[in-house]
């Protein structure tokens, strides 16, 4: 297959083969210059997505904490609640004396029963 270069006088295949090397070479350094833009512009991306994600997170752990913080306020409050009426004098019924008189026996039983 004859190629144009073979065509041609010896000083213009040679100028010839320059011209196509120096084409290919700014061609190269288009696609190099072309590539590398598009590296900057998808680590920006994943930069802008990581960004994303992470304020993402931020919103959910504060949500989450929020709401531990009020649930845990609530069951504080209903602690406190619970322990203040534990801390209010009751007053003892007869049937309530009677069931704290028959358990003190039958444990008094058990302490004192026979020696195994």
């Amino acid at each position: 297959m004859t190629t144009i270069t073979d065509r041609l006088p010896p000083n213009d295949a040679v100028e010839a083969a320059i011209v196509r090397v120096l084409d290919a070479e700014h061609a190269a350094r288009q696609a190099i210059a072309a590539t590398e833009q598009a590296a900057v512009a998808t680590i920006e991306e994943a930069r802008a997505a990581a960004r994303a994600v992470a304020l993402r997170t931020e919103v959910r752990i504060r949500a989450v904490r929020s709401a531990f913080e009020r649930r845990t306020a609530a069951e504080v409050a209903a602690l406190d609640a619970a322990a203040a009426e534990a801390a209010l004098p009751h007053a003892l019924d007869g049937d309530l004396l009677a069931r704290i008189d028959a358990a003190v026996a039958a444990l008094a039983a058990r302490l004192a029963g026979p020696a195994p």
